[in-house]
């Protein structure tokens, strides 16, 4: 490693200039560079005011945001001058609504492009200035896909959320940027009821795909060659709620149901059709005081903890869709996990329950039935339809700031974490681009 725990410092300057200082050795500072795997990011070498060593000052970020047009934006972020600029609108095919990043390398872009009847799967190079240049595109075998994300088995996901579908598409085994033609569609056993697919998540050897018509989430698992992959089973969810997005943390699943706005947790039932549980906690994240407005809730992200921001926390964006509306725009909803301490239970409770070591402060804590989620802050954002937002990278510090985009109106706005990550503040919004619906670190 180039970097061990002992050889970093995070300082909190209290201002938005600078985000991390981290101490580098001598003759590692081209190290540091190639490991971040991006040309994208912006250093300035200095030294710490507290221990005088050099330093690795990160204050500049590029951001690639999809969006219903026929472009996906390149923006950069200027921490230290406080603005967030366009740079550039890169031709793609239509409605690169849903975008995300090779895991591996963050100069290979995947986008779904959302249009009916039938969507397409698009890989892209991006280039040292935020640039784009496209490779392939592949049908996505059904209509309007929202959602796409890289496996770690070399498959990219396309969610067709007006189809009972989904593609799970094999990549060149020597280039991810090549899609095979022969990934057949996964079809959902829905019978004569609706079906709308809205994410893939991996999950270990699964692949858990929330269903927003069908209520159900449903588990894949690769069924022979690359890009072959079946239905083994689902998790049922109250009739009528609309899962949209999930998340799993501490191997709790939490979902973002739209329909009815609430943020579910609940231990993962055994697969393939495990009973579930009663659910851990099931909150609304509705904002209150609202008398007359229907809210639909969009997108989940669960923090990563890190020394500066040590506990995990949940963030859910809430569209507001009238006809009451609110003229600080619609909010981003910021829960806590309140859980039981291992030093309350005696050791055979403890060992029925599955513990979590913290990875800063050397707690034990576990997500049980006597756990809940706390809701901490409404923040109001100046969005109209909130849909996608994004956490930046923990590796670069940029996990101190949240991105976030408006559907209809409001733009593109960069939020400062603050207080441990339970709040947040604007930092700088562009609005040149009134809709923006995800969001890359590159």
């Amino acid at each position: 490693m180039i970097l061990q725990p002992s050889s970093f410092e995070t300082l909190d300057l209290l201002s938005d200039v600078f985000i991390t200082l981290e101490m580098v050795r001598p003759g590692e500072w081209k190290k540091y560079q190639k490991a971040k795997h991006s040309p994208l990011f912006s250093f300035h070498l200095s030294k710490s005011p507290r221990t005088n060593y050099p330093c690795v000052l990160m204050v500049k970020f590029t951001i690639l945001a999809g969006g219903f047009a026929k472009f996906i934006a390149t923006y950069l972020f200027d921490s230290e001058a406080g603005s967030l600029t366009l740079v550039k609108q890169n031709p793609t095919g239509e409605n690169p609504s849903w975008i995300a990043s090779h895991p591996q390398n963050s100069s290979i872009l995947y986008a779904v492009n959302e249009i009916s009847q039938v969507g397409s799967l698009q890989s892209f190079v991006v280039s040292s200035d935020g640039g784009l240049r496209l490779v392939d595109t592949v049908t996505s075998g059904g209509n309007g896909p929202t959602f796409t994300n890289p496996l770690s088995t070399g498959e990219v996901t396309a969610m067709n959320f007006g189809s009972p579908n989904c593609a799970l598409v094999a990549t060149d085994s020597n280039d991810p940027l090549r899609f095979s033609r022969t990934s057949p569609l996964v079809q959902f056993p829905a019978g004569n009821g609706p079906s709308n697919p809205h994410m893939s998540l991996e999950h270990k050897d699964e692949v858990f795909v929330p269903d927003l018509g069908g209520d159900k989430i449903w588990r894949l698992v690769r069924d022979g060659a690359p890009g072959n992959f079946k239905v083994q089973g689902q998790i049922n969810v109250d009739a009528g709620s609309g899962p949209r997005h999930i998340a799993i943390h501490d191997n709790v699943l939490f979902i973002v149901s739209e329909t009815v706005s609430t943020l579910t947790a609940m231990e993962i039932p055994p697969a393939p059709n495990g009973t579930a549980l009663p659910p851990i906690a099931n909150v609304s994240t509705i904002p209150p005081n609202f008398l007359d407005a229907k809210f639909a809730a969009a997108e989940i992200l669960i923090s990563t903890p890190t020394a500066r921001f040590p506990d995990p926390l949940i963030y859910v964006s809430n569209r507001n869709l009238g006809p009451e509306f609110d003229p600080r725009g619609d909010t981003i909803a910021i829960f806590e996990i309140k859980r039981a301490s291992v030093k309350a239970m005696d050791r055979a409770s403890a060992k029925k329950n599955r513990m979590l070591r913290h990875p800063h402060r050397g707690l034990r804590t576990s997500v049980t039935s006597a756990s809940r989620l706390s809701l901490v802050a409404q923040v109001p954002t100046g969005l109209k339809q909130i849909r996608g937002m994004n956490l930046g990278p923990t590796i670069s510090g940029g996990d101190k700031f949240l991105i976030a985009g408006a559907n209809v109106d409001g733009g593109v706005v960069m939020f400062r974490r603050v207080n441990g990550g339970r709040n947040l503040i604007e930092v700088a919004r562009n609005e040149r681009i009134t809709s923006r619906t995800s969001f890359v670190f590159v």
